[in-house]
């Protein structure tokens, strides 16, 4: 209705928004608490943590923020355009956000600049579906980057001593920590504070992970890293060396060669030990033991083959946000300023944020007030042509209903 999306029509958070109930639905989910009977609708993974279940929760009140907004604006749009326009926004908010301020953090200064720099147009030729390497091993790098607790904070971002940082492996499938206890804010507010795990050779994975994975609402724990290697065996996805040969880079063939890439020769030496050869090697491990890149947070082998998705996306994309003729001239300068930081102001009680939601606060990314960040203007999907006449019941168009538009949006009819 109007564009919005739906939501919880039983609890609130503060006031504001949260996802509906999916009721019933058999999903993997907590069993301790009877809300757990009632896990949030959308993506099945929407309930997989507490921080997922929040931006998907702060992406939904984006979306109706932005349809109220226009609806203001045009109060003459019906439902369905509402709602197309106000999704089509939130697509381009993904893609600017990914593009310009999360990307650049990931592969480093060479891969931007050689493949994701300046939008060069929309390519026909260009298939823009998701590579089974990038969906297996290459995109699957930032489960290193996870901390053991999720950190959930009050205003003045310090522990929240209602609702304190909750261990990772009891933070799984339990959507009842979002409504009873403390709302989003907390856990936001922990994700804007708490910097990403820095994934080191002798420390990949949190034992939260490796050892305790879903242990809260299953039997028996599971293993991240060896579900991630099996899955690409599962796929036949060719191991490490084929990759790297696909990207242009050296294909160790002994210890010191792969010492050289590796840049730690008892790494090299066990891996060989297990593998016999790096063409062997299944290709997340390979991936995530290689040393970062310049300015990024993944080797060269995955800031190769994330860079390259991620170039095909955006060419092969004829609706992507920069296309001329998806937005207006004035409609692409508005979203090219849009911050995640503001978004989170915007649909949460938060008062103050970094200006860069993806880099720790320090000298260069002070922690602000929200009054200082901008909100989208939506002013221009101002639409003068204040739409078309209504129909007459038989559903002809009657030829003497004229629409007058005025300054101020209003519309009436002769």
């Amino acid at each position: 209705d109007a564009g919005l999306m739906r939501v919880n029509t039983e609890f609130r958070d503060n006031g504001r928004e949260l996802l509906p109930f999916h009721p019933m639905q058999v999903q993997m989910c907590a069993t301790r608490n009877l809300l757990d009977m009632f896990p949030f609708k959308g993506d099945v993974r929407v309930d997989e943590n507490i921080a997922l279940t929040s931006i998907h929760t702060l992406f939904v009140r984006e979306h109706n923020r932005l349809a109220r907004g226009l609806k203001n604006l045009n109060p003459h749009w019906d439902s369905e355009t509402l709602y197309q326009e106000a999704r089509k926004i939130m697509g381009a908010y993904t893609q600017k956000i990914v593009f310009k301020d999360y990307l650049p953090h990931i592969v480093g200064d060479d891969a931007m600049r050689n493949q994701l720099g300046r939008y060069p147009g929309y390519n026909p030729d260009i298939d823009p579906s998701i590579a089974n390497v990038f969906a297996t091993a290459a995109y699957r790098f930032a489960h290193l980057a996870i901390q053991p607790a999720l950190s959930r904070l009050d205003a003045d971002y310090r522990e929240h001593p209602q609702f304190p940082s909750v261990p990772l492996y009891e933070a799984f499938f339990t959507p009842w920590r979002v409504v009873f206890e403390g709302g989003i804010d907390p856990v936001l507010r922990g994700l804007l504070d708490q910097p990403a795990k820095l994934n080191t050779q002798d420390q990949m994975l949190v034992n939260a992970l490796r050892e305790r994975l879903f242990q809260f609402v299953q039997h028996l724990a599971l293993d991240l890293g060896s579900l991630n290697m099996q899955r690409s065996r599962d796929h036949g996805i060719p191991g490490y060396n084929a990759w790297r040969k696909f990207c242009g880079l050296s294909q160790p063939s002994n210890l010191a060669e792969l010492t050289e890439v590796l840049k730690n020769e008892e790494l090299a030496r066990r891996l060989l030990e297990l593998y016999g050869t790096a063409d062997n090697m299944d290709v997340w491990l390979g991936g995530v033991a290689e040393p970062f890149v310049r300015g990024g947070r993944v080797g060269p082998l995955f800031a190769c083959l994330i860079a390259t998705q991620f170039q095909k996306i955006r060419q092969g994309d004829r609706l992507w946000y920069e296309n001329p003729g998806v937005f207006t001239r004035g409609q692409r300068a508005v979203l090219g300023s849009v911050k995640l930081s503001k978004i989170i102001c915007d649909n949460t009680d938060i008062t103050s944020v970094p200006v860069d939601a993806f880099k720790v606060v320090s000298r260069t990314n002070r922690r602000v007030l929200c009054s200082r960040l901008s909100s989208l203007n939506l002013s221009p999907w101002r639409d003068r042509s204040c739409g078309f006449g209504k129909r007459l019941n038989n559903q002809i168009c009657c030829s003497s209903w004229i629409f007058f538009c005025t300054t101020s949006s209003y519309s009436f009819s002769v």
